[in-house]
Order: structure tokens, then C-alpha cells, then sequence
């Protein structure tokens, strides 16, 4: 099923059950558990598993912060101090391009695709900065009070987590904030919201520590759907004793032109192309 239809589904059908599910806060900070869902709930949101259409490599240095798609190549945002970068980067090879490397002291986060601009977010620097689309050159910096985690766009303003349950909405000229949402599902906030990517009017959101992919409102702040990704990892035969720090699960990119839908992880070996599959609301009791 592509995209375009699963966001219909997800606006007209029924919703389905759901177990509990983990959700943690970003990189560093501690485990924390939401509580459990509203498993009587029919009419919240929608659930879907996943096929695997395509598996390319990823470099495995990438602390993957921020994942866009466009013009045939993925631009990549990376984290940890001393590490962080922005990247164009191969989809068939995997091999990197062009890399900026930030200074030490930054700590990226988020990223997308503004016209002609890349923008990138760092986390507890206050500072995000832009660059040149076409050769990654360092073009701008802005400053904010946040501490940011996702960011993408939705043609009009920018959309941006910080591991709230909160979504802001920010001009992409002057980077004030023109507004915000709250984001809830049938048993209340919906937490940890990290590396965001919009689609089809709809904001798709890994949720941090979990296998997970919330699928969002951005108008009422309503989940509409959820991506189980359970399994993905072993599906592409990753071996961990090549890159003992492989971490969560985080990275959406969406190339429109084609309707394909790519995921990663945190220093991955692999970026997955995958398809989404609804799960029938009988069935959901064992997802």
C-alpha cells in the first residue's frame, strides 16, 4: 500500500487496539515508562506493519539525527559532540558525498529542506544553522530557546519536536514560533516524539526508544496512526559485532516523486525501504 493511500486509511477508517508500548526520552536522558494504552478504544487510530521493498547500506559512524530525501540523494543530519554533521549521501551505495562537520561544542539534531537550504538544529546550543543545498556550504545560523529534537516542514512552516508532547510551528524566515499542538491519543500525551518527517498532511514521528512510528495530526494533534516496526533490524541481517553501538531506531525520509518511504537507526548498517501494511483490527490484540 503507498503512502498516499495509507493516509487516506488513516483519516476515514476505523482505529484498532493496542499493547503497551516504551517510550524513553532523547540521548542521554533517562528511561521512562507512559503507562499503558487504551486497548477498548476502536475508533482512535489505525495500526500498520511493514513490508521490506529495498535494503541499502548506511554508514555506521552516522549517529542518524535528521533524514531527508531529496533530488535522488538522502541528506543526513548526525549527533554526539565532536561527531555531528550534515551529509548528502548516496541512496544505492551509501557512500557520502559531501560532509560539514560542526565544531565539538554542537550537538546535532533534526534537519530538512527548506528551497534552496538545508536547516539543521542542534539540541542544548540554542543555535541552529543553514546551508547551502547544493554544496553544503555554512550559509546562517539562528538562534532559539528550545532544545530541539525533530524537524520538517509542510510547504508553509516549519514543525519541530522536542521530546514533549508538543509539536511547534515556526516561521522558516524569521524561525519565530507561529504556533503549537498538542499531541494525544485515546489514552492521553503522546511522548517522545523525535526525528519527524511530514507526508501526505500527516507528521510521521519515531518515537524514541521504541520501534515505533507515530503517525500525527498536525492540525488537532490527534494520533491518527501508529507503524510497528518490530523486527526490522533482524530483517536486514545487521550484524552487531561489526558496530557493537548500534542504537534506536531513528530516520524517515519520504521521496514523493517515487512514494517511497525509508527508515534507519542510530549508527545502522542499513537504511530500509519498506512499505506500509494495515493491521487488521481483529488481529491486534497479539501486535
Amino acid at each position: 500500500m503507498n503512502i498516499t493511500t495509507a493516509k487516506t486509511m488513516v483519516f476515514s477508517c476505523a482505529g484498532a487496539l493496542l499493547l503497551i508500548f516504551l517510550s524513553c526520552a532523547d540521548d542521554g536522558l533517562p528511561i521512562r515508562s507512559t503507562g499503558g494504552e487504551d486497548t477498548t478504544a476502536t475508533d482512535s487510530f489505525l495500526l500498520y506493519s511493514y513490508t521490506v521493498k529495498n535494503v541499502y547500506p548506511h554508514a555506521g559512524n552516522a549517529f542518524t539525527q535528521g533524514l531527508v530525501y531529496s533530488d535522488g540523494y538522502l541528506y543526513e543530519g548526525t549527533g554526539q559532540h565532536g561527531q555531528s554533521s550534515i551529509r548528502r549521501v548516496d541512496l544505492t551505495t551509501g557512500a557520502v558525498l559531501e560532509q560539514y562537520d560542526l565544531p565539538s561544542e554542537h550537538f546535532g539534531e533534526g534537519i530538512t529542506i527548506w528551497a534552496d537550504s538545508i536547516i539543521q538544529l542542534t539540541w542544548t546550543s540554542n543555535k541552529g544553522f543553514i546551508y547551502r543545498k547544493a554544496d553544503l556550504d555554512s550559509i546562517g545560523e539562528f538562534a532559539y530557546s528550545y532544545f530541539p529534537w525533530g524537524l520538517t516542514h509542510d510547504g508553509e512552516k516549519l514543525i519541530m519536536s522536542d521530546g514533549t508532547d508538543t509539536l511547534y510551528f515556526l516561521d522558516p524566515r524569521s524561525f519565530a514560533e507561529t504556533g503549537r499542538v498538542t499531541v494525544f491519543d485515546n489514552s492521553g500525551p503522546v511522548r517522545y516524539m523525535n526525528e519527524l518527517e511530514y507526508i501526505g498532511g500527516s507528521v510521521f514521528a519515531n518515537i524514541y526508544g521504541t520501534d515505533r512510528i507515530a503517525i500525527i495530526d498536525p492540525v488537532t494533534g490527534r494520533l491518527a496512526g501508529r507503524v510497528n516496526l518490530s523486527g526490522l533490524y533482524d530483517s536486514g541481517s545487521l550484524d552487531q559485532t561489526k558496530m557493537p553501538a548500534l542504537g534506536v531506531l531513528n530516520g524517515i525520509a519520504y521521496d514523493a516523486g517515487d512514494d517511497r518511504l525509508f527508515v534507519t537507526g542510530k549508527n545502522w548498517l542499513k537504511l530500509f525501504e519498506i512499505e506500509l501494511v494495515p493491521i487488521d483490527p481483529e488481529s491486534t490484540l497479539s501486535e
